[in-house]
């Protein structure tokens, strides 16, 4: 594993979420609409609970699913990334559209302890986080992570590329099954490793 690459992860993401702040469009993901419809039926089970959702978004990006899972009546987002640019961008972003409130930012890398108590969210999200410059052990301690700050009954809904995707094994392989194309490291995922 080249940990060095792996670490400068971080720069590289900086530079692009500062020289192109719409890169990935100003859409919600697919993933983001059937989470947000996901969550709402949860809460929708729970008819007595006059409580709002809480939901912990990992690797936020620009913000273009965060300002989408937020419902005024339903749903509060907390979103990490590890990129003050792009928490720099979410926090903009939720002044225009008035739901400051409604978002919670903060600047944090998955690969360190989540910084909140147990039992904390009641849904996780995160659009092709788990397929960034993680290792596999991070990505396990990652998901333990998640398992520990969600409540009984807690959703964790999150994307990954994988083994089967045109890219794979396309770039210079860095270890395990991840592989840089263009800056960019991608960790692609198997059936046997998502399970």
């Amino acid at each position: 594993m080249d940990q060095k690459k792996i670490d400068q992860q971080s720069q590289h993401w900086e530079k692009s979420f500062s020289s192109k702040p719409g890169m990935f469009g100003l859409e919600p993901s697919e993933a983001a609409i059937q989470a947000r419809k996901t969550f709402q039926e949860q809460k929708a089970s729970d008819f007595f609970s006059r409580k709002k959702i809480e939901i912990l978004e990992l690797g936020a990006g620009l913000g273009r699913d965060t300002t989408y899972l937020v419902d005024s009546k339903l749903i509060n987002v907390t979103a990490l990334d590890y990129s003050h640019e792009a928490i720099k961008i979410i926090n903009k972003k939720k002044e225009d559209f008035k739901i400051s409130d409604r978002i919670t930012t903060k600047v944090w890398d998955v690969r360190d302890k989540l910084p909140f108590k147990d039992n904390s969210f009641d849904g996780c999200f995160s659009h092709m986080l788990y397929c960034m410059a993680l290792s596999t052990s991070d990505l396990i301690n990652l998901n333990k992570e998640v398992c520990r700050i969600l409540k009984p009954g807690g959703i964790n809904i999150y994307t990954a590329r994988h083994t089967g995707d045109g890219d794979y094994k396309n770039g210079t392989h860095i270890g395990e099954d991840l592989y840089e194309n263009d800056g960019f490291i991608v960790h692609f995922l198997s059936r046997d490793k998502i399970n």
